[in-house]
C-alpha cells in the first residue's frame, strides 16, 4: 500500500503542486518566525553577554534631577568602591536625552532611543565601555558620537556638531568616534558622549553618579566583591555581579521577544488553517476522480483499513516535501527579516543564523501534521468506497441524511457562536473580548459547515443577471458553481476567512481613527502643540522662548502636577490661566475659569460628581514637597481628553516642584496656522532637533497614523492566508476542468467557442470568489462591531463606522482574484481537443 501511495503521489504531482504551495507557505512562516527570533534573541543575548565582559558589579540606582532626595552615588563613594582590594577600576555613569543634528537640521535617529552619557576614562585615559576609531573621548566643549551618527551627519573630528539636550541647542566640537556595543544605537538610536562634569550637570547634579560598573582584578571574585561593594552603597542603590545582570537582561530580551513570536505564529496558524480547507479539497476531488481504482483494490483484496492508510501516506508524503521546501524558504525569510530590520535603521548585532531543533522539528511537525490531519475526512470517505463502485464511475452522492445532520449541527453552531459574539460585545472590556474571540471561532466553523448550503440559494439569485449579461456562457457558469456544494463551499469558505479578519481590522482601525479625528477637533483649539521627540519632559526655558515668541497670541504647557486629597493622589494639569481656554474647548459648567488666577482650581464634572465636590469648596491636600495646604473649586468643567481631571495654575504647582515636568506646551498664533508662524516657533526655540512643532493635523496623524501602520502590517501578514485562498480557487477549477473533460468536448461540439469556454470558466471562479468575499465582508463588519462595543467606553466619541470604500475594494479584489486564478484553468479548457475530451472518461 505504501508503494501504491507513492505511486499516487508521482501521478498526480500537478494536481497536488497546489497543496504543496499551501502547506509551504505556512511552513515557510512559521519556521522563518522562530529562525529569525531565535536568531535575534541569540544576537541580543550575546551583545548583553558581550556588554558585560568585563563587569564584575554593576550598582543602579534611582536617582532623578528632580527628587533631591534620589541623589545616587557620591563621588567619594565611588573613590571608596575604588579602593576595595579586589578592584581593579570603577567608572560611574549618568545618561539621558541627547540628540544630534543632522546636515537639514533633522533629529538623526528615533528619538527615544537618543541617548546621552558620560564619558568616564580611567588612568590609561579610556572608558572601557568605548573603543574610538577616530580622535578621543570629549573634554569641557566637546562631544564623541558613536560611528553610524557620525556618518549619517557626515561628521569629522574638529566639526561643530549640534546637539540638543531638554535644553537650548549647544554646538560643541566633536572630538571622536566610538563603536559600542549598546543596545540604543543598535536599535537606529544614537549615543553623543560628553565630558563628566558636563554630562553630570546635564542630567543630575555635579559630582553624582546615577550607576556605576566595577572591573575585578585578576583573580578577584565578583561575589565577593559584590558584598564589599553593597557595604558602602545608600539605601536607594542596588547591586549585582555582571554575569547576573546579563542573564536578568537575557530574561527580559526573551520576554519581550515572545509577543513579537506569538503575533507572527498566530498569522502562520491562520495561513495554515486557512491551507486546511486547500488540502482538503484537493484530496476529496482526487478521491472522487480515483473512485473505480479505489473501488478495485477493495475488489482484489484491500481492506478499509489499508486504503485509508494509503490516503493518509499520500498526504504524509505530500507534507513532507512541502514542508521541506517550506523551511529552505523560512531560512530565506528569516534573512530577509533580518535584512528589513538593518534596512529600517534598527540594525540587528552581528551574529550567526540560529536553526534551532525547535524550529525544524516544528517545521516539520507542522506541515506533515496539518496536511494528514486535513486529508484524514477524505480518507475516511476513501475507506468507504464499496467494491460495486467498481462497475461504474459514478461515486455516491451524500444522502439527504448526511446533508441534514451537517446543516443542523452548522446551524446550532453558528447560533451558538453569534450569541457568544453578542454577549461579548454587551459585556464589554476584556472578558468580553474574550467571549466574542470564543464566539467567532464557533461562528466561523458554523458558517463554513453552513456554506454548501448558502451557496445554492445565493448563487441562484444572481443566476439570472450573469445569464442576462454573458448569454450561455454566465447560465453554465453559475451551474458549475452549485453543481458541488461542497467543493464551492470548501474553496468559498478560505477566501471568507482572510476577508473576515481584514473586514473586521478595517471596521474597528476606521471607527477608532475617525474617533481620535474627532476628539482632536472637538477638545483642541490650539494651532500647535510642541514636544520633545524623545517623549521625555521639556525644560522650562522652551515655554519662556515661546511665550516670547513673535506672532503667539496664547501659550499654555500641559505640565505634570498633583497632590494628594485623603487616601487618595490626584494627577492635575499645571496650566497658564488666562491662556488654557484659548488653546483647548473648555466647556464650563459651573463657576469661572478666571479663578485660576487666584490660586483655585477647576474640576471636571465626573470627579466632582464622584467626590461629591462643587464650586466653593475648600480641599486640604498634600503637595508633592510634602507641604500642606488648601484649594479651593473655583470652576467644573466637561472633561477633556487632552487634560488630566483637574486644572491648577503652573504658578502654584511649580512652588511645590524641584523642576517642573512640562509634557506638551500648546500654541495659538495670530492668523492662525502657517509655514511663516510655525517658522516663528521654530527660530523662538533655537531651531532645536529634539523639539516636534505639530498643527492639528499632524495631530491626528500622530494618532491616527499607528493606526493605519498597524493595519498594513496586519494586511500584510493576512496576504499570504488569501494567497493560499487563491490557489484554492486554482485548484479546484483546475481539477474541477479535468473532471468535466468530456462535457466540456460536447459543449464544444455543439457549437460552444473557445472563447465562451474561457468566459464560462472565468465567470465561475469570480461567482466562488465573491461568494466567499461576501460572506467573509459581512462576518467581518459584525465582529469588527463587536469589538468596537468592548472599546467603546475608553474611545471617546465612538461611533460605528463603515469603511464601505475599502469593503468595494476588497470585493472588487475577490473578483479580480478569481479573474486571476482562472487564468491557467480557462486556457486548459479552451485548448482540450472536443473528439479527445468526448472519449474521455
Amino acid at each position: 500500500m505504501f508503494r501504491t501511495a507513492l505511486r499516487n503521489v508521482l501521478a498526480h504531482k500537478a494536481r497536488l503542486l497546489m497543496t504543496v504551495l499551501a502547506v509551504m507557505l505556512g511552513v515557510a512562516f512559521v519556521s522563518g518566525t522562530l529562525v529569525f527570533t531565535d536568531t535575534l534573541g541569540n544576537a541580543l543575548r550575546n551583545q548583553s553577554a558581550k556588554s558585560y565582559d568585563d563587569v564584575a558589579v554593576s550598582v543602579q540606582t534611582y536617582a532623578d534631577q528632580r527628587d533631591q532626595e534620589k541623589t545616587g552615588i557620591d563621588a567619594a563613594t565611588l573613590e571608596k568602591i575604588q579602593g576595595i582590594d579586589g578592584v581593579a577600576a570603577a567608572h560611574g555613569r549618568v545618561s539621558g536625552f541627547a540628540g544630534v543634528a543632522d546636515p537639514d537640521g533633522k533629529l538623526i535617529g528615533s528619538g527615544w532611543s537618543n541617548t546621552g552619557a558620560n564619558f568616564a576614562p580611567g588612568a590609561d585615559g579610556k572608558d572601557p565601555q568605548y573603543t574610538f576609531t577616530d580622535g578621543k573621548g570629549p573634554k569641557a566643549g566637546q562631544v564623541a558620537l558613536d560611528r553610524a551618527t557620525a556618518d549619517q551627519g557626515e561628521y569629522q573630528v574638529g566639526d561643530k556638531v549640534r546637539v540638543a539636550t531638554n535644553g537650548p541647542v549647544q554646538e560643541l566640537t566633536l572630538s571622536g568616534v566610538f563603536t559600542t556595543e549598546d543596545g540604543a544605537v543598535n536599535a537606529g538610536g544614537s549615543l553623543v558622549l560628553f565630558d563628566q562634569r558636563t554630562a553630570q550637570k546635564q542630567y543630575l547634579r555635579p559630582g553624582y553618579f546615577k550607576d556605576v560598573t566595577v572591573t575585578a582584578a585578576s583573580g578577584a571574585s565578583d561575589t565577593a566583591l559584590l558584598e564589599k561593594v553593597e557595604a558602602l552603597l545608600p539605601e536607594d542603590a542596588t547591586a549585582q555581579t555582571g554575569q547576573a545582570l546579563a542573564e536578568e537582561q537575557a530574561k527580559d530580551i526573551e520576554s519581550g521577544l515572545t509577543g513579537l513570536n506569538t503575533m507572527l505564529l498566530a498569522f502562520a496558524g491562520i495561513a495554515l488553517f486557512v491551507g486546511v480547507f486547500l488540502i482538503a479539497n484537493t484530496f476529496t476531488m482526487l478521491i472522487a476522480q480515483r473512485t473505480r481504482e479505489l473501488a478495485l483494490m477493495r475488489a482484489v483484496g484491500a481492506s478499509r483499513r489499508q486504503v485509508k492508510r494509503s490516503v493518509l501516506a499520500e498526504a504524509a508524503l505530500v507534507g513532507l516535501v512541502a514542508s521541506a521546501v517550506g523551511f529552505g524558504l523560512g531560512l530565506g525569510l528569516a534573512v530577509a527579516l533580518r535584512s528589513a530590520m538593518d534596512a529600517f535603521g534598527a540594525e540587528m548585532p552581528a551574529g550567526p543564523l540560529v536553526v534551532s531543533p525547535v524550529a525544524v522539528g516544528s517545521a516539520f511537525g507542522v506541515g506533515v501534521v496539518i496536511t494528514v490531519l486535513a486529508a484524514w475526512l477524505p480518507a475516511r470517505r476513501a475507506a468507504k468506497i464499496p467494491p460495486v463502485a467498481a462497475m461504474n464511475s459514478v461515486h455516491a452522492v451524500a444522502t439527504v441524511k448526511s446533508l441534514v445532520v451537517r446543516n443542523t449541527i452548522g446551524s446550532i453552531v453558528t447560533a451558538a457562536g453569534a450569541v457568544a459574539i453578542v454577549a461579548g460585545a454587551s459585556k464589554g472590556g476584556g472578558e468580553g473580548r474574550y467571549l466574542i474571540a470564543g464566539g467567532a471561532f464557533f461562528a466561523l466553523l458554523g458558517v463554513m459547515v453552513l456554506i454548501p448550503l448558502l451557496s445554492r440559494p445565493v448563487i441562484a439569485a444572481v443566476r439570472p443577471l450573469l445569464t442576462k449579461v454573458f448569454g450561455v456562457s454566465g447560465k453554465l457558469a453559475a451551474q458549475n458553481a452549485v453543481r458541488n456544494p461542497r467543493r464551492t463551499g470548501t474553496t468559498a469558505s478560505a477566501l471568507a476567512i482572510g476577508l473576515t479578519l481584514v473586514t473586521g481590522l478595517s471596521v474597528l482601525g476606521l471607527t477608532v481613527g475617525q474617533a481620535i479625528d474627532r476628539m482632536t477637533t472637538d477638545h483642541i483649539r490650539a494651532d500647535y502643540m510642541v514636544t520633545m521627540a524623545s517623549g521625555r519632559p521639556m525644560d522650562s526655558s522652551a515655554l519662556k522662548a515661546l511665550e516670547g515668541a513673535d506672532g503667539v497670541s496664547a501659550v499654555s504647557p500641559k505640565q505634570a502636577a498633583g497632590f494628594q486629597f485623603e487616601d487618595d493622589y490626584l494627577g492635575a494639569s499645571s496650566v497658564t490661566p488666562g491662556a488654557v481656554d484659548k488653546v483647548f474647548h473648555l466647556k464650563v459648567v459651573d463657576g469661572s475659569l478666571a479663578t485660576l488666577e487666584d490660586g483655585a482650581i477647576a474640576v471636571d464634572t465626573k470627579t466632582a460628581d464622584k467626590r461629591g465636590w462643587k464650586v466653593g469648596d475648600t480641599l486640604p491636600v498634600t503637595f508633592d514637597d510634602e507641604k500642606k495646604g488648601e484649594l479651593k473649586v473655583g470652576a467644573t468643567f466637561e472633561g477633556n481628553e487632552f487634560l488630566d481631571s483637574v486644572l491648577i495654575d503652573r504658578a502654584v504647582a511649580d512652588a511645590h516642584e524641584a523642576a517642573p515636568m512640562i509634557m506638551e506646551i500648546w500654541v495659538n498664533t495670530d492668523g492662525g496656522p502657517s509655514d511663516s508662524a510655525r517658522q516663528a516657533l521654530v527660530d523662538a526655540l533655537g531651531n532645536n532637533p529634539a523639539i516636534d512643532v505639530m498643527d492639528q493635523q499632524e495631530i491626528r496623524n500622530a494618532f491616527g497614523g499607528m493606526i493605519n501602520t498597524m493595519l498594513y502590517i496586519m494586511y500584510g501578514l493576512l496576504a499570504m492566508a488569501l494567497i493560499i485562498a487563491v490557489l484554492g480557487v486554482v485548484n479546484t477549477l483546475a481539477m474541477s476542468v479535468f473532471e468535466r473533460q468530456q462535457e466540456i468536448g460536447m459543449l464544444r461540439a455543439i457549437g460552444l467557442d473557445r472563447r465562451r469556454v474561457k468566459r464560462m470558466i472565468r465567470l465561475e471562479a469570480v461567482v466562488i470568489s465573491l461568494f466567499g468575499a461576501v460572506l467573509g465582508t459581512a462576518l467581518g463588519v459584525f465582529l469588527g462591531w463587536a469589538i468596537g462595543e468592548t472599546i467603546a467606553e475608553s474611545v471617546p466619541g465612538y461611533e460605528l463606522v463603515l469603511p464601505w470604500d475599502r469593503i468595494a475594494i476588497f470585493l472588487a479584489l475577490a473578483g479580480l482574484v478569481g479573474v486571476l486564478a482562472a487564468l491557467w484553468p480557462a486556457r486548459s479548457a479552451a485548448r482540450l481537443n472536443m473528439l479527445t475530451a468526448i472519449k474521455t472518461e
